[in-house]
């Protein structure tokens, strides 16, 4: 019932400050002692999005600091070439530190460019310093920051985050530090992991080996970015290791992102055919053609999204035509180049589940908007 004074419940306050900036609730908390009130209500800060774009130097005042005991996922945008978004980034990270018992999840995600030769080093200490304090943490997605990851941060993980469930560290880096022994240390202190995402090289046999025991929690999804130097050169993953893993987590699905600096030779030994690939992110310089043929006749049961970086060629033409009359289970496929009609009508005819595509048949200026299947 509203106030008869005109004033609205608290609890409806709460509910619009909850979709306010940081700097927002601040500036209504200091209206009147009711919205002061209203703006502490945890169900305002439970799910909390900060871009430090948009907010002031101010944007969090102490008498709101006491709040940030209410945020239970942050999802904090920032961009590392502007040093006051990054001042207030690494500022809100470090006081979250010491209020982080109820955190579950953190997304960090960065815009623009970064700085040449910037390690990150203010952004991913702060990181370490809240995944210590967050023995709740859930879950930790990282794979929109530029900076080069490493064991340290993820030994912190596994020492700090006892619940953990889901961890993405498959960011765009020219230079992957993070190892393999660390992943294992990682998945034997966290048995909750279901959701990891790495790069190759990050990934071992031992890891796979690890995944497939039988006391292991259901795996859901492993995401692989091949993309840099390391990747290129990491070893081969038997394929019988896969069969092992897809035979304990039948629900799996696997992620793979390959990139320009892969050989062909490379991509050979990533495409092993028990692999139970649903998502396949093609952006090579060499040969799509083949990959493509590969995934019509491997992953013809699993393959749910497709994307297609390539010059335009008939073989890669014919390629996905074949993919089409295969991959029934299809829900996405984006092709950025020139297809000819024959392709567009194959995806429409032969994959029910289809959703959107990217099927252009004729060169139209970029972005390309991919079409939505009613």
């Amino acid at each position: 019932m509203a106030d008869p004074r005109g004033q609205l419940p608290e609890e409806v306050l709460a509910l619009i400050f909850r979709h306010l900036s940081l700097r927002d609730r601040a500036a209504a908390a200091g209206v009147c002692q009711a919205w002061a009130a209203a703006a502490t209500y945890s169900i305002v800060w439970r799910d909390t999005n900060v871009s430090c774009d948009c907010e002031g130097e101010d944007m969090l005042p102490a008498s709101l600091s006491a709040c940030l005991d209410h945020i239970h996922n942050l999802r904090l945008e920032f961009e590392p070439s502007r040093e006051p978004s990054r001042r207030m980034a690494t500022k809100l990270l470090t006081a979250l530190a010491g209020r982080a018992q109820g955190l579950r999840g953190l997304r960090l995600e960065c815009h623009g460019e970064k700085p040449l030769f910037d390690a990150g080093s203010d952004i991913l200490d702060a990181v370490q310093a809240v995944c210590k304090a967050a023995r709740a943490l859930r879950h930790l997605d990282l794979r929109r920051l530029p900076f080069t990851l490493d064991d340290a941060l993820v030994l912190q993980v596994a020492r700090g985050c006892p619940e953990l469930c889901s961890l993405f560290l498959d960011n765009c880096t020219l230079v992957g530090s993070v190892g393999p022994d660390s992943v294992l240390e990682l998945l034997a202190a966290c048995p909750r992991v279901r959701i990891l995402g790495l790069h190759l090289a990050t990934l071992s046999r031992a890891t796979l080996e690890e995944l497939a025991a039988p006391d292991r929690a259901p795996f859901a999804l492993l995401a692989l970015r091949c993309a840099c130097p390391e990747d290129a050169r990491a070893s081969a993953l038997p394929d019988e290791a896969w069969a092992a893993v897809r035979r304990r987590h039948p629900g799996l699905a696997v992620e793979l992102e390959l990139e320009p600096t892969l050989s062909a030779d490379t991509v050979r030994r990533v495409l092993q055919p028990s692999v139970p690939v649903a998502a396949l992110r093609l952006n090579l310089s060499g040969d799509t053609v083949g990959p493509v043929r590969f995934a019509a006749h491997h992953y013809a049961t699993s393959l749910r999204v497709l994307e297609v970086r390539a010059a335009a060629s008939a073989e890669l033409n014919a390629a996905l035509e074949e993919l089409a009359t295969r991959c029934a289970g299809l829900r996405e496929v984006h092709c950025f180049c020139v297809v000819r009609p024959a392709v567009l009508g194959a995806f429409r005819a032969h994959c029910p589940r289809l959703r959107s595509y990217t099927l252009k048949l004729t060169r139209e200026p970029h972005p390309w908007r991919p079409t939505l299947v009613a």
